[in-house]
């Protein structure tokens, strides 16, 4: 199996060595090319993450957009995450196709990283959200109207542009990575806290129905639960020297962000109320007639 790896992320030198003939996968300094067997799973695993993912967002970013019209203010931030996903099938479909012009490759790979940073400022959004919700219910009520939410909105995507746009200008390896992965390793310690501040809140609260604390905290570890089974192996990639030149290892952590879109979809379904009860009630029926049979053996 051939696998050859480009560093440099200069028009020139990445151009001279572009190969369309062989699978490429976006790196934020370069461009992997795999062929083989790695070339057919990564094929694959990209062309049914679009099938079933492209379809499902776009019913969930209509299903939410209905909510926000009748004055729902928790959808919009979701709704945002759903838009970098659509986004980010766009590369998708870019990276299957493999053109042979290198500025489409070019223009999608920064389109594809703006969206990969957008969609983590945005878990943070709706970690937040959650969090003001239990620990300061009378200021959200009264102070977190739509206006709100979408200038909120505006700031998180323009944010991005911090990272993406040197990018376009900066040749130094070395400084791209950790500025990526600062950028990344940030939202970390901001989720955590907005998940333990809202268990200690939600102990103490007496007034939350216990299935809205289910969702809520359901919610807030699924947030963190994609962030450290997705992003969080990318960014040690990028910080270890030894591990960034690796063509496996990259291999496997580009699956892990090509399944963020799909992980997004699930956070979906458990902002609908009554998700999680089905799903809890789903896993004891579970354990139930799997210890029915275990009894009826003995």
């Amino acid at each position: 199996m051939e696998d050859l790896l480009i560093n440099d992320t200069s028009q020139d030198t990445t151009f001279n060595d572009y190969d369309p003939a062989k699978y490429f996968v976006l790196s934020p300094f370069g461009m992997y090319y795999y062929s083989g067997e790695d070339r057919f799973i990564l094929k694959v695993v990209t062309c049914v993450t679009i099938c079933i993912g492209l379809p499902l967002t776009l019913m969930a970013i209509y299903a939410l957009y209905s909510q926000v019209r009748n004055d729902h203010v928790a959808p919009i931030y979701v709704i945002n995450l759903l838009i970098s996903d659509l986004l980010q099938f766009c590369y998708m479909i870019v990276e299957v196709a493999q053109p042979k012009e290198w500025e489409i490759i070019r223009i999608f790979s920064l389109i594809y990283l703006f969206c990969l940073l957008a969609s983590v400022c945005f878990m943070v959004c709706i970690a937040l959200e959650r969090y003001l919700v239990i620990v300061f219910p009378l200021w959200y009520r009264f102070r977190q109207t739509i206006k709100i939410s979408v200038l909120v909105c505006v700031m998180v995507w323009t944010l991005p542009l911090v990272y993406v746009l040197p990018i376009l200008f900066w040749d130094e390896i070395k400084v791209k990575s950790i500025i990526f992965s600062v950028f990344c390793l940030l939202p970390l310690p901001l989720l955590i806290f907005f998940l333990g501040g809202t268990l200690k809140a939600l102990s103490a609260s007496i007034s939350v129905p216990s299935d809205e604390k289910r969702r809520i905290v359901g919610i807030l570890v699924l947030v963190l639960l994609i962030y450290v089974l997705l992003f969080l192996p990318t960014v040690i990639w990028f910080l270890t020297d030894e591990l960034q030149y690796s063509d496996t290892l990259y291999y496997k952590f580009s699956l892990f962000l090509k399944m963020n879109p799909l992980a997004d979809l699930i956070l979906y379904v458990f902002m609908k109320k009554g998700a999680i009860d089905k799903v809890l009630t789903s896993v004891c029926c579970c354990r139930m007639d799997s210890n029915d049979i275990s009894s009826a053996a003995e």
